[in-house]
Order: structure tokens, then C-alpha cells, then sequence
């Protein structure tokens, strides 16, 4: 099977092609900004007759995509978020109409729904911030394209190689630095009162090999994630034993208007994912924050925190 991956040196991108290139007779390539790639391109400002031509050198039986953008500003989002996976698809059609397109949606697409409630595919969608609304333009993007194709809607990944912009990495170099120069200091982190839907990389990579490899037709839209919602405060409290931290984590108040207040509960069913790809989740939460700890934290400790992770 001939697999294109987008987006294979990011956060997920990266576990995900790790994973596929095991599948056997797999025949990988990989696409993205990175000079590692085999096949250079930008998903923000690609246009659909520059992705043509890569479909054709690549010749895919299944395309995965996994560029996304995190932070930046509305228009860096919508760029990469809604416009990128809306030329994706018009290329596909146009170059690879057989092959299988696996996306990775976001469960910020869900927004606020009731504490205590499992978000379900079907129900409605009302993000509110500009990362889960242009995550869910991808999304309708990928599911009304007419092509084989899957949205794979995950929820709040975690493990190595987790990016500055979200809790788990950055608290990861925060505690590294912590460690190696004032183990009894004080970390400060933002308001933890919200539960999340923490899902291990290794999860997610699984169930995109199982999308990938599914013999016949698969929905158009599955959630991803641990079906289980927790504390922030226990994926804090979980880093802060794996690295050994005896200091003190200073929480600082909700924020008005923050996200945490607006969506104070996630939390995904999952079923589906089991029915349709005989898929489910394996790791803990401890998992996780253990194998995130062990490969950022644990390897680096005492080393400088670089500017862009402060």
C-alpha cells in the first residue's frame, strides 16, 4: 500500500508515520515544510494544482493528513485549518480519487456541551474560539468531498514531543527546568479546573493505522479519544511525579472568557471507533504523562529551556 502523509513531522504527524511504516508492505511518503520530507509543501498556501502534482509522483492508495495549525492568528488557522484540507480534497478528487483519505479533526469542534455528557459524532458542533471553528471547516470540507474519506476527530493528545502551545508541553519544559535549578521553586500554571479528554499519541496513531487499513467503507466522522474525562489537574499532578518535582505549582484563577470556562467539559464517546475499526484506547493517562516525561523531560533535565518554549 502506497501511503502520502502531510504534516509527518509534526506532534501527531510524527507518531503516525512511525506507526503506518510498520504496517507491512507499506511504502511511506512523507510531505511537509520540513527538509526531511520526501515531498516539500506547505498546506497553508498550497493551491489544489500544486497538491495535484504531488498526488501524481506519489501515486497513493491512502493519504493521511495531519498538518494543523494550533496558535497564530485567525487567518494562520484558517490558512492551514479550512483552506488546506479544502484544496486537499479538491486535489484528491481531481489526481487520487480511489485512495482513502484519513484527516485529523479536533474535539474543539464540539464546544461546550453538559458535564457529565459523552460527545457522540452526531452531536451538534458550536466551537467557540477560532481554532475549533476553522478545525470544523476542515472537517465539513473532508466530509461533504464525495471521496473515501474519514475525519478522525481526536481529542486532547498526549505524549513526546507534545508542543509548547498546549499544557502538556509546556509544563513538560517548565519542570525540566524546575528540576535542574530550584527543585523546591515554585511552577505557575493557568486555571486547572477543567475536565479533558486526555488520549495517548499512541492511541491516536493506532486508530489512524486501523482507518488507513479498514478493508471496506468507514464513516465519514469518528471521535478519538479515551472516553474518559479527568482534571486538568491530574495530568499536572501525574507530570509533576513523574519528574520528581518537590516544589510547589502555584494555579492561578479562571480567566473570564477563558477557554476553560467556556468549555468546562470534554469528554468523547468512543464507541464508534470500536464498532467501525475494532479500535479503542490501551494507555493510561499515567502512560502518557510517563512516556512524555521520559522523552522530553527526563533526557533534558537540568538543560536550558529554549525561548520558544517559555
Amino acid at each position: 500500500m502506497r501511503i502520502l502523509v502531510l504534516g509527518a513531522t509534526g506532534y501527531l504527524g510524527a507518531h503516525i508515520t512511525e506507526r503506518l511504516r510498520a504496517l507491512p508492505g507499506a511504502r511511506l511518503r512523507t510531505c511537509g515544510r520540513a527538509p526531511t520530507a520526501h515531498l516539500r509543501c506547505d498546506l497553508a498556501t498550497a493551491t489544489p494544482g500544486d497538491l495535484v502534482e504531488l498526488l501524481v509522483r506519489a501515486v497513493p492508495d491512502a493519504v493521511v493528513n495531519c498538518a494543523g495549525a494550533v496558535g497564530g492568528t485567525a487567518l494562520t488557522l484558517a490558512e492551514v485549518n479550512s483552506r488546506g484540507p479544502a484544496a486537499l480534497c479538491e486535489a484528491v478528487r481531481a489526481a487520487a480519487p480511489g485512495a482513502r483519505l484519513v484527516h485529523l479533526g479536533s474535539a474543539a469542534e464540539y464546544g461546550p456541551h453538559p458535564r457529565g455528557a459523552r460527545t457522540a459524532e452526531e452531536d451538534p458542533a458550536h466551537p467557540v474560539a477560532p481554532y475549533g471553528a476553522t478545525k470544523l471547516a476542515g472537517t465539513l470540507a473532508v466530509t461533504s468531498s464525495g471521496l473515501d474519506a474519514v475525519v478522525l476527530r481526536v481529542t486532547n493528545p498526549v505524549g513526546p514531543g507534545a508542543p509548547a502551545a498546549g499544557l502538556p508541553g509546556r509544563l513538560t519544559a517548565e519542570l525540566r527546568r524546575a528540576v535542574g535549578e530550584s527543585p523546591h521553586g515554585t511552577v505557575r500554571v493557568g486555571d486547572l479546573s477543567a475536565f479533558r479528554d486526555f488520549v495517548d499519541v499512541r492511541d491516536v496513531a493506532r486508530a489512524v493505522e486501523l482507518a488507513v487499513a479498514a478493508p471496506g467503507p468507514v464513516p465519514r466522522l469518528l471521535n478519538v479519544g479515551s472516553g474518559r474525562a479527568v482534571p486538568v489537574r491530574d495530568l499536572v499532578h501525574g507530570l509533576v511525579r513523574a519528574a520528581g518535582f518537590r516544589g510547589r505549582v502555584e494555579e492561578s484563577l479562571p480567566a473570564v472568557g477563558g477557554r476553560s470556562a467556556a468549555v468546562p467539559w470534554q469528554c468523547a464517546e468512543v464507541g464508534a471507533a470500536g464498532r467501525e475499526l475494532g479500535w479503542g484506547p490501551r494507555y493510561s493517562l499515567a502512560d502518557a504523562v510517563g512516556a512524555l516525561w521520559a522523552a522530553d523531560g527526563a533526557a533534558g533535565a537540568g538543560a536550558p529551556v529554549p525561548a520558544d518554549r517559555r
